[in-house]
């Protein structure tokens, strides 16, 4: 009995020092560290490279249509052919054309030669109306009245004539500009339509010595860009070749549906390596806002609703609302009410809340 009273007693004792803390390991969990890493926003700009996909285009194209209806005479170019501004580059035949200019110059014609004679006979009645009684006032108003009439016939008729020689013109297919026939879909003897629709251009002609390289630049990106800022790109049909070109066109407007503003270089096309619709990648490099925050990206948190950042202060947790920019090597800039040595928490997420700290 007396032994079953001793291991009561030892069981209590046992039991009573268990409930006893240990006063390091409290003093230790008193002065823990803090549950998030904090960093310092920085007064620094941030470098940042974009690889984007571009294209190649000529500097100025245009497809040759038929200004008139006609027959093919002649075709002195083909695809491949290189051509100079103001080269013949085919030949129409439209004789019933070639005869209507015929017949507006002979109306053209006859209406100067009224004209002239009306001219003469209101200068002689003029003259004769010198003498009173002789020439009626009527008569001298209907002489002029006729002459007038006459003379904006025959000015119609030359119109008329001149515009017939015009259209006669266009029977010969010159190259606006130099360049290249890219494209040849006629030949000698076929039926050319000017009315025809949906139809194929007769030619093509593309300038391959100068040429368009087109990017369409992130809205955020496109902002720092300046004309002539020099871009180095690649041409993927040329691997291993470096070229560079400046910026010689912005259009300064983004498009709705892709958040995008188109930049153009030029490119000359010297040793004719490049053609029209080759694909190359555009590395841009933009230096930074030296106005600007930097921060760990992790630091920010994207919600469907608004971008912020999560600071430190008096003890507190606060959200901060923040445009971002650059970013490079793990840290992005930041736009919004922060100020230079804020605490901001490095490795964030949306579940953490706005509150104490501790």
């Amino acid at each position: 009995m007396r032994q079953k009273i001793l291991f009561a007693v030892l069981i209590v004792f046992l039991a009573a020092c268990g409930d006893k803390k240990d006063p390091a390991a409290a003093a230790t969990a008193t002065n823990a560290p803090p549950r998030y890493q904090l960093v310092q926003a920085e007064r620094e700009k941030v470098s940042q490279e974009l690889k984007l996909p571009a294209q190649l285009a000529a500097f100025e194209e245009v497809s040759i249509f038929p200004k008139v209806n006609g027959y093919v005479k002649s075709v002195q170019v083909d695809i491949g052919s290189n051509v100079k501004k103001g080269q013949v580059l085919m030949l129409l035949d439209a004789p019933e054309l070639e005869q209507a200019v015929a017949q507006a110059k002979e109306r053209y014609a006859r209406a100067r030669s009224n004209f002239i004679i009306d001219r003469d006979n209101y200068e002689r009645l003029k003259e004769a109306a010198l003498t009173p009684g002789a020439v009626s006032p009527m008569d001298l108003a209907g002489s002029e009245g006729k002459m007038e009439a006459d003379s904006a016939l025959s000015n119609a008729e030359k119109v008329n004539w001149q515009m017939q020689q015009t259209m006669l013109g266009y029977l010969t297919v010159i190259a606006p500009f130099d360049g290249v026939i890219t494209e040849r879909n006629v030949h000698p003897g076929a039926l050319v339509s000017a009315e025809a629709k949906d139809s194929h251009p007769m030619l093509e002609l593309k300038q391959v010595s100068h040429l368009r390289l087109q990017v369409d630049v992130p809205e955020d990106f496109a902002s720092t860009l300046r004309v002539h800022d020099t871009i180095s790109f690649y041409i993927s049909a040329l691997p291993g070749k470096r070229f560079t070109g400046e910026i010689s066109r912005n259009s300064m407007n983004i498009n709705r549906q892709f958040r995008t503003q188109r930049v153009e270089l030029d490119v000359y096309n010297k040793e004719s390596l490049m053609s029209p619709g080759m694909y190359a990648d555009i590395i841009l490099s933009a230096k930074g806002n030296p106005t600007a925050l930097s921060v760990p990206q992790t630091a920010v948190v994207t919600s469907t609703e608004r971008k912020y950042v999560l600071v430190v202060k008096n003890g507190r947790i606060a959200k901060v609302d923040v445009v971002t920019g650059n970013s490079s090597a793990g840290k992005v800039e930041v736009f919004g009410n922060l100020m230079p040595g804020d605490s901001v928490i490095a490795n964030t997420n949306d579940e953490i809340k706005e509150g104490n700290y501790r």
